[in-house]
């Protein structure tokens, strides 16, 4: 069990991700780039087992002793690496409407997830779970960053009277993105357009701004059933 700390699990759950301290003296982050770089290429080459620490060393140049000074393990170097990588496939859209741009969001991510970057994010999702400081580092540079984007949206979805305002936006993030993650794991229904569609047309369909009841509808009962004959 881990302690709000560390990043990891505490009593009641997964706490928090902890900010990773880093050298800014130019060489430091020179390397930080560097390897970061080299991890990005790996990991589109061969997935998570060819981002080693070795291959990552003599990829970017720099020593397996400084890039263990930077990072906690080669999983976290490559939960780092993953996240930029899915902040430039995935940009934020801006139709104009915000329910459209969570729909488009939703069928971005799924394509992500079913192009080989899908088999990177499972990949990085099972090491996790036994590697806690990896863990950390994904939490930071991968779901942080991301959940915040579509926290921009619901904000602008709000903002704009779409979205019940009840439902926070951890809630929501969860109910839209969620399935894709639990099809991408499980494989039991696809990650195609037409049914990211049908995932958000039925999630937003829940998230929506309720309007008053039409007068017709009130006089015939919620249901909309003419009283008595509700059977």
């Amino acid at each position: 069990m881990r302690d709000a700390e560390s990043g990891g699990l505490d009593q009641v759950g997964w706490t928090a991700p902890m900010k990773a301290v880093r050298s800014t003296r130019p060489r430091s982050l020179r390397a930080q780039k560097s390897v970061l770089a080299a991890a990005r290429e790996l990991l589109a080459e061969g997935g998570l087992p060819a981002a080693t620490v070795d291959a990552i060393s003599a990829r970017s140049g720099v020593s397996k002793a400084t890039i263990y000074k930077h990072w906690p393990s080669r999983i976290a170097v490559a939960a780092e690496a993953f996240g930029a990588e899915m902040g430039d496939a995935v940009p934020l859209p801006d139709t104009g409407n915000a329910l459209e741009d969570l729909s488009e969001q939703v069928r971005r991510v799924s394509d992500f997830y079913r192009s080989p970057s899908g088999v990177i994010f499972a990949q990085l999702l099972a090491a996790c779970v036994t590697d806690p400081e990896g863990s950390r580092y994904f939490r930071e540079f991968f779901l942080a960053s991301r959940r915040e984007s579509i926290g921009r949206l619901w904000r602008r979805a709000i903002e704009r009277g779409e979205v019940d305002a009840g439902i926070d936006v951890e809630t929501a993030t969860d109910i839209l993105f969620g399935p894709l993650v639990f099809r991408l794991l499980s494989g039991h229904a696809p990650l195609v357009g037409a049914e990211a569609d049908a995932l958000s047309a039925a999630a937003l369909n829940g998230l929506l701004a309720k309007s008053p009841p039409h007068r017709d509808q009130r006089a015939t009962g919620s249901a909309g059933l003419v009283p008595g004959t509700e059977g």
